[in-house]
């Protein structure tokens, strides 16, 4: 009896203490991210800063892969209609990251919309791949630091990790590289598949927005290289079946004013500056007028985003000139 006690209590004991090594470790790392921001890596950026964010401050969280930073500046949305929103993209984000980036949000902020950016969507996986991602995701949402350990090994370093600047999670992109492959949109009855482990994850998500009382609407960012017909027909129908607002911008090229020789970063994968503006001011009117989200511009609590404002106002007016001269050099 002895023998099995100790066989027993020795490996729970030996988990115990790691458990909470790795909970103190995570902690640690986290804290240590969340000061020193300069040292996270880029794809992990925005997560971190939005825990920076004061509590209950973000109405509108925008996620989704690059497709979703590319296409929104928060910082226009105030600009123009005083809703504070953030972007909560990753380069390639798949959707396990997106459920997670939503439960981590949850922690601190009550966002009233949640807009997801469905180019993630059609990430293929399959059902081991999928069980694989999420059981990882899992991991590095309970125990940050193993996410985090770059932040660490750069801070003990000092290593100079030049990582780019982030405004509510958009960052500006001055390239310019047409897009000349002419209409994409070409109408159809087929539809793209959506994988099981996908769907499966996207109804988490909308269990989640609707536990939570937030209001959720998918969006698909103006992008010739990523969308089709097909597409849109499989988000319209998920749409459909879940009760959801679907916003295709790729059918509303010429109401958003885009012009693919000016407006693309990568030759129709992503808009650049340009472009990010006219998509940032559609957005900022339709959730003005879908959702009816008042301006907090008069609000004391958001004094620092009208300060951040001017500075971002001055970076991208400095961006939207260097795009121009692009333009005009290669015309």
């Amino acid at each position: 009896m002895q023998d099995f006690r100790k066989k027993i209590v020795r490996p729970v004991a030996f988990c115990a203490i790691l458990l909470c090594l790795l909970m103190a470790a995570s902690a640690v790392m986290s804290a240590l991210a969340r000061t020193n921001t300069d040292l996270v890596q880029n794809r992990n950026k925005s997560m971190v800063e939005l825990e920076n964010e004061p509590a209950d401050t973000i109405d509108v969280l925008v996620i989704g892969d690059s497709e979703s930073y590319t296409t929104v500046s928060p910082m226009e949305i105030w600009d123009k209609e005083g809703i504070p929103s953030y972007v909560g993209g990753q380069t390639g984000q798949k959707i396990q990251e997106s459920y997670y980036m939503l439960k981590k949000a949850l922690k601190t902020q009550k966002p009233k919309v949640v807009a997801i950016e469905t180019n993630m969507i059609f990430r293929s996986q399959s059902a081991v791949r999928g069980i694989k991602e999420t059981l990882v995701q899992t991991m590095l949402y309970y125990f940050p630091v193993f996410r985090l350990h770059n932040s660490w090994k750069a801070w003990v370093t000092g290593e100079d990790k030049r990582s780019q600047t982030f405004y509510k999670g958009f960052v500006l992109r001055d390239v310019v590289e047409a897009y000349t492959g002419g209409s994409y949109m070409k109408k159809t009855a087929k539809t793209e598949r959506m994988s099981r482990i996908t769907r499966f994850m996207m109804d988490q998500i909308v269990s989640l927005c609707r536990k939570n009382n937030i209001q959720l609407f998918l969006y698909s960012a103006p992008s010739p290289k990523n969308y089709s017909f097909r597409k849109h027909n499989t988000m319209e129908a998920y749409a459909r079946e879940n009760g959801l607002k679907y916003l295709d911008l790729n059918l509303k090229i010429k109401e958003l004013g885009i012009n693919w020789s000016e407006d693309s970063l990568d030759k129709g994968d992503h808009l650049n500056i340009l472009g990010a503006i006219k998509v940032s001011d559609y957005l900022g009117r339709y959730l003005k007028k879908e959702y009816h989200l008042k301006s907090r511009k008069s609000e004391s609590t958001y004094r620092s985003w009208n300060e951040s404002l001017i500075q971002y106002r001055e970076a991208a007016q400095n961006a939207e000139k260097q795009a121009k001269k692009k333009v005009k050099a290669g015309s």
